[in-house]
């Protein structure tokens, strides 16, 4: 097992440790969900919502261990191991925090929880445009249209691009912070714009590189 993936299963263990604990001062029916308005909008049972992200982050981590032995350019992924396996923690570290974030609330601490995750997604998207900026050519990890997986150099032009807009995205989603109003905001509609950006810039880049 690799550093990464041990680190990984350590924060998912401690937050199921952490439910355990808590387990008998928890309300039989947990809120899990929260609308823009900060209010919560839906409930599960208490042993589902305990087990439901840590489960989705152990998932996660089988999927991030899978991805390197599939991939049919998976030597590529060795190339950047380091930003992948930085992102592999980070990923888990950001959904186990998402698990005491509601683990608070159904403890009766209040709070807005959109202005809680600001700076944890400020955080994700700034190195996200790390790992982007230095992700080679493969099927599972960055931008993956059709027009990057048919052009290595459209690829990493449009890597090179996308890693400095994710990181921008990470600095205004701390804004979000200050703004919890407006929080969903200042995370999202920033993210879906280069998301939409670099769908279109891939392939009038590679009809550059056809002409």
């Amino acid at each position: 097992m690799r550093k990464s993936e041990a680190i990984s299963l350590g924060i998912i263990l401690l937050a199921l440790f952490f439910s355990i604990y808590f387990y008998p001062s928890l309300p039989e029916k947990m809120a899990v969900h929260w609308n823009l308005k900060g209010e919560v909008d839906r409930y599960l049972s208490k042993q589902f919502a305990l087990l439901l992200i840590p489960a989705i982050s152990l998932a996660m981590l089988l999927l991030f261990i899978l991805i390197p032995k599939i991939d049919p350019l998976r030597q590529n992924i060795e190339e950047f191991r380091k930003y992948y396996d930085g992102f592999l923690i980070l990923i888990t570290a950001f959904l186990i925090y998402v698990h005491f974030l509601v683990l608070g609330w159904n403890l009766k601490l209040r709070f807005s929880m959109l202005q809680a995750l600001s700076p944890a997604f400020a955080i994700l998207l700034y190195y996200l445009g790390t790992l982007t900026e230095n992700a080679k050519q493969n099927w599972f990890v960055g931008i993956r249209t059709p027009w990057t997986l048919s052009s290595e150099k459209v690829w990493q032009k449009t890597h090179k691009i996308g890693g400095k807009l994710f990181r921008i995205c990470g600095v205004i989603a701390l804004i979000g912070f200050f703004f919890p109003d407006l929080a969903f905001l200042f995370i999202f509609v920033p993210l879906l714009s280069v998301c939409i950006c670099m769908i279109a810039y891939s392939y009038f880049e590679y009809r550059k590189v056809e002409r």
